[in-house]
């Protein structure tokens, strides 16, 4: 297998807003609306930091457009990490995101989907565990082979996708006018009573948060965007406003159908809207939740697989990583090995415990990366910048990162120093497997073995970069 690819510009613009509204749109929006509201305890409030999350995630995702435009590499956060302050930052953060985040994503989407997927098949009671994991599993595995066998087809999977979690929150935020129209607006007096300290105000603000990530999705495949100067930027500016108002809009739906006492009463808003409003069909939302969350899951195994490649490529991740299918153009072996490693997460039972360490994870990578925004402008000032946006921007962003990552020191200290170590294992991971030249040949053996099997097993090769 000596031939080389070259990995086609497939992802339009149109396919690049589905890639980050699809993602970023997952169950939060069904199920934080509870988590934001119970810190802030103030209808008002909670619209607000709804829309200052967006505006946040606006502001990170203008940051990334000038990062992306800059580096036009897919691999995101690890590709920027390398330009600005070498192999060893860089590692670490692919080492927490393969070990932790990406698994932990699409362990918890996967785990979500087939919760309310199934659902309506137990409406009086919670649905079996291991039918829930088994369920997961399926959808974890069938995602992976679409994206397998064919790259258009887990774009149209993604776009139409998109299109029905969109359909069904218009569909939420239709019958929340709706009722405001026909029963009043009673649920809105005293908006503004609540909690507004700074604690109460944070955690209300990173539950809101959660349901924005996802919004610098698109800079994991630059390589296969067409057009990536004028098209990430782009794609950027047009998919997290519509997510904003989507999410302000259903929040405002919910507040106007359901009373605080039952906002509070359970995390499954969504449900509770349903059952409120549709009676006899209230099956239909969690139908809503599981489509919604199915295309989170197409959106973060598209593009860890690319983000596996790139680590390959630079010798940070075994060779087997890089290889693309000849003909399908796919990132097959990455694939494969993102889907088995989100299958172990499966077995972990303590949800909570995961979510917390991928959250600090996920928000130290990104306050790194805007570091290397300020650190690449003064070593490189000269370099072409299609974007670049003013300093304030990424200096508000940059302390509110800050904040964000700090937060658990005070809310959960003990898994914020996981957190840390499991981070800093990669130290010595990093100088054994990779900084170490002279290691023993049976090693390099073992990667030729496992890359040629791969390469005659799943038909792959070395793609050829463009010129």
């Amino acid at each position: 297998m000596t031939e080389k690819v070259v990995i086609e510009r497939k992802i339009t613009l149109v396919s690049g807003v589905a890639i980050i509204v699809g993602t970023i749109i997952g169950s939060g929006i069904f199920i934080s609306p509870t988590g934001v509201f119970v810190y802030a305890e103030s209808i008002g409030v909670s619209l607000m930091i709804w829309a200052l999350s967006g505006l946040v995630s606006a502001l990170g995702a203008l940051c990334y457009a000038e990062l992306g435009t800059l580096i036009t590499r897919s691999g995101g956060d690890y590709a920027y990490l390398l330009v600005a302050f070498g192999p060893l930052a860089a590692f670490l953060c692919l080492w927490i995101t393969l070990v932790i985040g990406r698994p932990t994503i699409l362990a918890i989407s996967a785990i979500t989907f087939s919760t309310y997927a199934i659902k309506p098949f137990f409406p009086d009671c919670e649905p079996p565990d291991d039918a829930v994991r088994l369920l997961a599993a399926i959808c974890l595995c069938f995602v992976t082979a679409v994206n397998c066998i064919s790259v258009n087809w887990a774009l149209r999977m993604q776009n139409i996708f998109t299109a029905a979690k969109l359909l069904a929150l218009v569909v939420i935020i239709g019958f929340g006018a709706y009722s405001m129209a026909t029963v009043g607006v009673g649920n809105f007096d005293n908006m503004w009573s609540g909690s507004f300290s700074v604690k109460s105000m944070s955690l209300a603000a990173y539950s809101g948060l959660y349901s924005f990530g996802g919004w610098n999705i698109l800079n994991m495949v630059t390589e296969e965007l067409q057009d990536p100067y004028r098209n990430l930027p782009r794609a950027i500016c047009i998919a997290v406003p519509i997510v904003t108002v989507v999410y302000v809009l259903v929040n405002v739906a919910y507040f106007a159908v359901l009373s605080k006492h039952e906002i509070l009463s359970s995390l499954a808003t969504a449900v509770l809207f349903g059952n409120k409003m549709f009676a006899s069909v209230a099956w239909i939302i969690p139908i809503f939740v599981a489509l919604s969350t199915f295309g989170s899951i197409n959106g973060v195994i598209l593009t860890s697989a690319r983000l596996y490649a790139i680590g390959a490529e630079e010798h940070h991740l075994p060779s087997i990583f890089a290889l693309v299918h000849i003909h399908k153009k796919s990132p097959v072996p990455s694939l494969i090995i993102s889907c088995i490693l989100a299958l172990g997460m499966l077995f972990w039972r303590d949800i909570i415990f995961l979510i917390n360490i991928s959250s600090i994870a996920y928000w130290l990578c990104i306050t790194a990366c805007i570091a290397a925004l300020f650190w690449l402008r003064r070593t490189q000032p000269a370099e072409h910048r299609p974007i670049r946006v003013n300093l304030v921007i990424p200096t508000v962003f940059f302390l509110f990162c800050c904040f964000l990552v700090f937060i658990p020191l005070v809310t959960e200290f003990w898994d914020f120093l996981l957190g840390i170590a499991l981070i800093l294992t990669g130290i010595p991971i990093y100088y054994l497997c990779i900084w170490w030249q002279k290691k023993p040949q049976c090693l390099g053996q073992a990667n030729k073995v496992f890359e040629r099997v791969s390469q005659i097993l799943f038909v792959t090769a070395f793609p050829d970069k463009e010129e």
